[in-house]
């Protein structure tokens, strides 16, 4: 069983008197512990199947199954669990609780779906850990670089343990160096086990992925395996 699943989706919008087909006909597969990049220039719909895929909106057409299950068919409160539980959001802008230190904006998730405060703070700090900020817990995001506050957003994103991590222009807010880091700490993450998917509009970004989904007038237009020659030629591997 795959743990997404799209069969011919469509996303359509009414503007005034005209159709827009965001999406047209989608059908993709991908399985657990995969790292896939979905690539294609603005208007191109990548972001729109991004929101699909994360549950965020519903398809016009079609069916998504996620872990086997058909997401139309979900009540609310079911939708919001999967959000909350199953997977972890990473935005170009952070989003981050301006006021609240890194420890407590990566404890949201866990507050929403109420864990207790003691399991709630060792989740949090654990995560933290992991991506390497764990001498950084009691700062706020304005105490942080860009790199950093995108890593308290990476541990949000794993405090939950998720079954998918879904990053959206990941590094579209910060300097090569530190995109580059951000870049490697994802691969280490999916060296450890984690299914990715990231959106970007860069192939230097998208080849650190083994799989890159191009995305044009709302199809795919190619479904490509990044090898580990381009992988050294660009230097994207760990």
């Amino acid at each position: 069983m795959s743990l997404i699943e799209t069969k011919e989706i469509w996303k359509s919008y009414e503007m005034g008197s005209t159709v827009v087909h965001a999406l047209r006909g989608i059908s993709l597969s991908i399985e657990k512990g995969d790292y896939v990049a979905i690539m294609g220039p603005s208007g191109s719909g990548k972001s729109t199947l991004m929101n699909l895929i994360g549950c965020l909106d519903t398809p016009s057409q079609g069916e998504y199954l996620f872990k086997g299950k058909l997401v139309s068919q979900m009540e609310d409160d079911e939708l919001a669990g999967i959000r909350n539980r199953e997977i972890g959001f990473v935005f170009q802008t952070f989003n981050l609780m301006p006021r609240a230190s890194a420890l407590h904006n990566v404890e949201l998730p866990l507050i929403y779906n109420g864990t207790p405060k003691q399991a709630r703070q060792e989740k949090a700090v654990k995560a933290l850990t992991i991506v390497d900020l764990a001498d950084r817990m009691t700062h706020r995001p304005n105490e942080l670089s860009g790199g950093q506050r995108q890593r308290v957003a990476i541990a949000r994103a794993l405090v939950n343990e998720p079954s998918l991590i879904l990053a959206d222009e990941p590094t579209g807010n910060l300097d090569s160096k530190t995109g580059l880091e951000i870049m490697q700490l994802f691969s280490r993450l999916h060296k450890e086990g984690n299914t990715i998917i990231i959106v970007t509009h860069e192939r230097e970004v998208a080849t650190y992925a083994d799989r890159v989904l191009h995305i044009r007038d709302g199809m795919i237009d190619k479904d490509e395996k990044i090898t580990t020659a381009e992988k050294v030629a660009n230097g994207t591997t760990l």
